[in-house]
């Protein structure tokens, strides 16, 4: 019996990434960001997202892609990982796609340095990345962001 995976695909710069669906609470449009003083490499801020301190993710960064800042065309996907709700900012979601699991490629099969990308599928207009929330921050990086968030609430 073949195995379905559901994925929310995102672009960011020109690439396509995806997460899990069973990870993604809700894509938004971007608002402004709180700086949050003492926040580990990686964390944009954090934002008010129905009413809960949530922290935004710079995908950017983590991918060694290009900054940039804020615009009202960018989006906020708002997921789950282990631990807390996120916000990743994204340039603009790109749909919801099901998929064979068999087809998924795994990420050790090309590179075995890059932790945050746990894999990849192959589309018909090109492939896209599937990321990896929970290795986003390293566990010192997680516990010095549980710091900088306990500092507000």
């Amino acid at each position: 019996m073949t195995e379905l995976t559901n994925l929310v695909v995102i672009l960011v710069e020109d690439h396509r990434y995806a997460l899990p669906l069973a990870n993604v609470v809700r894509i938004v449009s971007a608002t402004e960001v709180t700086e949050l003083p003492n926040a580990p490499v990686g964390i944009l801020g954090i934002i008010n997202f129905q009413g809960a301190i949530i922290p935004v993710l710079n995908l950017r960064q983590r991918l060694n892609l290009p900054e940039r800042g804020v615009n009202p065309t960018h989006h906020f996907l708002i997921a789950l990982t282990a631990k807390r709700k996120v916000a990743l900012l994204i340039d603009a979601p790109q749909g919801l796609i099901t998929i064979d699991q068999s087809l998924l490629v795994d990420s050790d099969y090309f590179s075995s340095d890059i932790e945050q990308i746990q894999g990849a599928i192959k589309l018909d207009d090109g492939l896209v990345l599937i990321y990896n929330l929970e290795k986003f921050l390293s566990p010192d990086a997680v516990q010095h962001l549980d710091e900088a968030l306990s500092q507000i609430k």
